[in-house]
């Protein structure tokens, strides 16, 4: 939830979640944060503006 506070207005993929993290960008890494961040979406933490993004509900 840090990066999405930090950057409120923009909408991230998965994989560049990682790379701003500095988490590993392998697949199975990759899933995990996915489901989470799907997680997060239902309860309304996150948007998700297109398919594969997911960004802050303002």
């Amino acid at each position: 939830m840090n990066a999405f506070n930090q950057h409120p207005d923009q909408a991230f993929r998965v994989r560049e979640l990682h790379e701003l993290l500095g988490m590993p960008t392998d697949d199975p890494a990759m899933n995990v944060t996915r489901s989470r961040l799907g997680r997060l979406t239902r309860h309304g933490f996150l948007t998700q503006p297109g398919r594969g993004r997911y960004q802050k509900r303002t």
